[in-house]
């Protein structure tokens, strides 16, 4: 299927394809985790910064991306929703204080109850430890 499938994935959220928004979202797949704009620069050497940071804002606008905040730094990653108007696959996420990486955890992030007169618009369930991969290395 190839390229073919990142095309399909972007015209079903209103995203023209191009050969740089494809690439863009093919290096999201491929990682399998957050990665941060320095990452993705690195990947995909051809693509200029301005351009990539462009492309993540209209991946994000379109719910095709969603951003974690990871200390004073963002990590962009695929969404998986089914739903194209909004985020429904938020989930907990690992920060590795060891080797800095940031992991997708499938637990559903626990229900919070906010006081009256609070209006949530997202959040940002980040748990900080060591990854399983650091410590057998420990």
């Amino acid at each position: 299927m190839g390229d073919n499938k990142y095309e399909i994935m972007l015209r079903e959220r209103g995203i023209k394809p191009t050969a740089n928004r494809i690439m863009i979202l093919k290096t999201l797949n491929d990682a399998g985790r957050p990665l941060s704009m320095a990452v993705i620069e690195s990947v995909v050497k051809t693509i200029d910064k301005s351009n990539i940071s462009r492309t993540l804002g209209l991946f994000r606008d379109h719910h095709l991306v969603h951003i974690i905040e990871v200390g004073d730094s963002l990590r962009y990653e695929q969404c998986h929703s089914h739903n194209h108007e909004e985020h429904d696959d938020m989930h907990v996420h690992f920060y590795c204080e060891h080797c800095h990486r940031t992991f997708c955890i499938d637990t559903p992030i626990p229900e919070v109850q906010l006081p009256d007169g609070y209006e949530m618009h997202s959040i940002n369930y980040m748990v900080k430890g060591i990854c399983k991969d650091c410590r057998k290395h420990k």
